[in-house]
């Protein structure tokens, strides 16, 4: 079943907080400095988005809290490097060329579709399911 806007968003909120509390620790160990810490950070953020979906077969710490993943919608099978970086990076132009707007109405997306596919989904050809 398809995870809705809700979920989605505890799970990227949860992720947020647990993401930011973990980068803020290992930031100051790599940097050091107030000098690249933004970068260093930016830096770990994406890769914690772009791969811990491909080798925790679709979860991030926050989907897994709330019990819900990502998979291809083709096979139902966990995302790959090339899915994500999809699903992330070009959905992140996408969003950044749109002002945010493109953020907006995958949130309408999500809430209001059937399917609840937001733009990242169709970009990435992945959905957002509960566990089975």
């Amino acid at each position: 079943m398809a995870a809705g806007f809700w979920a989605r968003f505890g799970a990227l909120l949860l992720d947020a907080i647990i993401v930011s509390i973990s980068l803020a620790i290992v930031t100051l160990f790599i940097s050091g400095s107030e000098i690249n810490k933004e970068y260093v950070t930016n830096l770990l953020s994406f890769l914690y988005s772009l791969l811990l979906p491909v080798f925790w077969g679709g979860y991030t710490c926050g989907k897994r809290i709330c019990g819900i993943k990502i998979r291809k919608i083709s096979d139902h099978s966990p995302p790959g490097i090339g899915t994500m970086l999809l699903r992330n990076l070009v959905a992140g132009i996408v969003y950044g060329l749109t002002a945010g707007i493109g953020v907006l109405i995958s949130a309408l997306m999500v809430g209001l579709r059937e399917d609840k596919r937001a733009i990242h989904d169709f970009i990435a050809g992945t959905e957002v399911v509960y566990n089975d």
